[in-house]
């Protein structure tokens, strides 16, 4: 954004403000693909039984917890952004397992 530099702080913030109303409503009305969220999560279920099959309990614990926690704070932070309720888990799960869209 361009600013005059004559006008008062308010202004801008007023300006500032607008505009993340705008990118919030649009995020909000944004459907949100998760087909890369599956794989994702796919991949991790199959890591995680791996882990769990040759008894690498330490392994698998620390890898569920951190994608526990990781999760948990998607979901922190998506709510604290405004988003409830479903939408906020799918945002979260999106979030979370996103990272399936590169296979």
């Amino acid at each position: 954004m361009n600013f005059d530099e004559n006008e008062p702080q308010s202004v801008r913030e007023e300006c500032f403000a607008a505009e993340r109303a705008g990118r919030g409503a649009a995020r909000k009305a944004a459907p949100l693909d998760l087909r890369g969220a599956h794989v994702g999560a796919a991949a991790a279920t199959v890591a995680l039984v791996l882990l769990g099959s040759y008894a690498k309990l330490v392994a698998l614990g620390i890898v569920s917890g951190v994608l526990l926690l990781w999760f948990a704070a998607a979901l922190a932070w998506a709510h604290a952004d405004g988003d409830h309720g479903r939408h906020a888990l799918r945002r979260t799960y999106k979030v979370t397992f996103g990272w399936g869209e590169a296979f």
